[in-house]
């Protein structure tokens, strides 16, 4: 199975760091194959026999728990999810411009999500949807200067981890020459 494995929280301002080096040895420990990197933010694609995404993510946080001293949370998606994702997206203007335009991949559908005060800290141009698993969030001027980005995942009660449109471009890209199963 091809797993995309997104990292939340790793090698951001100096905490939590996991280098790339180290989380490609922790997937290979695991039994995982052909495993790649991108950038420095805990974005891997690789191979897995196992097929119960749970104890896959669950058996990379204890790896990196026991190598670095800290549990991240993992969120794993395969490719066929990820181009879903990205051919829901609704903002097709702001794809042009990698930098406005993320996408929060959720741990679960929310059933609480407060859209009424999403709505309400929108602000410069700023529009978002909820898919399903998938927050698309439009900041024309800026992703740092948003306070609904800020507060996304309290708003939509669940466990997220936000790509910008160049890296979950990237990591599609990344998984093309893997074999998929067929369907």
């Amino acid at each position: 199975m091809t797993y995309i494995a997104l990292i939340r929280g790793v090698n951001v301002t100096g905490n939590n760091m996991l280098p790339m080096k180290s989380l490609t040895a922790l997937l290979e420990k695991m039994g995982c194959t052909a495993v790649r990197t991108y950038l420095q933010s805990g974005n891997a694609v690789f191979q897995s026999p196992a097929t119960d995404r749970a104890r896959v993510c669950q058996a990379l946080t204890t790896a990196i728990q026991k190598a670095h001293g800290f549990a991240p949370r993992v969120l794993l998606l395969t490719a066929p999810e990820l181009r879903r994702a990205m051919r829901a997206n609704p903002f097709s203007q702001a794809a042009e411009n990698h930098k406005v335009l993320h996408l929060f991949f959720l741990d679960a559908k929310p059933t609480k999500a407060d859209l009424q005060a999403m709505a309400a800290l929108a602000a410069n141009g700023e529009e978002f949807k909820l898919q399903g698993r998938v927050f698309y969030l439009y900041t024309p001027n800026g992703f740092g200067a948003s306070k609904l980005a800020g507060r996304a995942e309290r708003l939509l009660g669940v466990a997220t981890t936000a790509r910008n449109w160049r890296t979950v471009t990237s990591l599609l890209e990344m998984t093309i020459d893997y074999p998929q199963p067929v369907r």
